[in-house]
């Protein structure tokens, strides 16, 4: 199952200097990378990322992050992927374009 993790470009950016995405702000203060599955993801950017420009989303699979990843209750009781720990940039399977549309949401394309 590919999970999802929408950000700046400029913070993926930054991660690709260094091999690894230590996660956003609100990630570190939480203490673990926030996901969002396919069925998930769009919610999450209305939520979250409404307004913002210059947004990437990033799929991973969900194997490949092995028992770092933690799947716990959130939103309404729906279990979201938890990353406890840094991503290996390694473990992203692709890395696609957000723009805003005409609601000011980030528009993220077909997720599986």
């Amino acid at each position: 199952m590919r999970i999802y993790k929408i950000l700046p470009r400029l913070d993926w950016l930054a991660a690709r200097k260094v091999g690894v995405y230590e996660g956003s702000p609100l990630d570190r203060a939480d203490g673990f990378i926030h996901f969002s599955t396919g069925a998930q993801a769009q919610e999450t950017a209305d939520r979250h990322f409404r307004g913002q420009h210059d947004l990437v989303v990033l799929a991973v699979e969900a194997d490949d992050l092995g028992d770092k990843l933690v799947w716990e209750p959130s939103r309404g009781g729906a279990a979201f992927p938890h990353l406890y720990g840094s991503l290996d940039l390694q473990a992203v399977r692709a890395v696609t374009e957000a723009p805003l549309g005409p609601d000011h949401v980030p528009l993220l394309g077909p997720l599986a």
